[in-house]
């Protein structure tokens, strides 16, 4: 077999480990339980979603961070039944993707990965704190990206005719 390797390599697959993940913070306020609400509540349940990632002091290591505020409200008032505030991290070792292609990776693969974690962590919290179970929808976190984009995107706008 003739080597035929005129010095251009094929571009590699990403590659991508998860190196640790852990809960940097967490609050769980059962609000209900403090107020004395009675009868039968109907909650209203609202996620708010950040992420945030990083590049860390040894090569090809990043941190990306999952915020996630859970907050429940009666459906019938604006009573406020629970509160759930999560930061979730993952370091995560990356080779292979372009330099340009690194922040979305980050940012839409890397919570790909977490969620499943974050979702169990919520669904337990939500349980152990007297509520049943929240299990968290998927969420689409390149939606997400490109809605982030479309807003800095706006608000630039908005600072240049300003």
């Amino acid at each position: 077999m003739a080597d035929t390797n005129d010095g251009a390599q094929a571009p590699q697959p990403p590659k991508m480990n998860v190196l640790a993940q852990f809960v940097r913070d967490m609050s769980f306020e059962n609000i209900l339980s403090q107020k004395g609400v009675a009868g039968e509540v109907q909650p209203d349940v609202q996620v708010q979603v950040n992420l945030d990632a990083k590049k860390r002091t040894p090569d090809h290591q990043y941190e990306v961070m999952m915020k996630l505020k859970v907050e429940s409200k009666s459906k019938s008032g604006e009573d406020v039944l629970f509160l759930l505030e999560l930061d979730y991290v993952g370091v995560f070792h990356v080779e292979h993707v372009p330099e340009d292609q690194m922040h979305p990776f980050l940012l839409i693969e890397c919570p790909r990965m977490l969620f499943p974690f974050v979702r169990r962590i919520v669904s337990d919290v939500t349980r152990d704190g007297g509520f049943p179970p929240l299990n968290l929808e998927t969420i689409d976190f390149l939606a997400l990206y490109r809605a982030e984009l479309q807003r800095r995107a706006a608000e630039q706008q908005t600072a240049g005719t300003a």
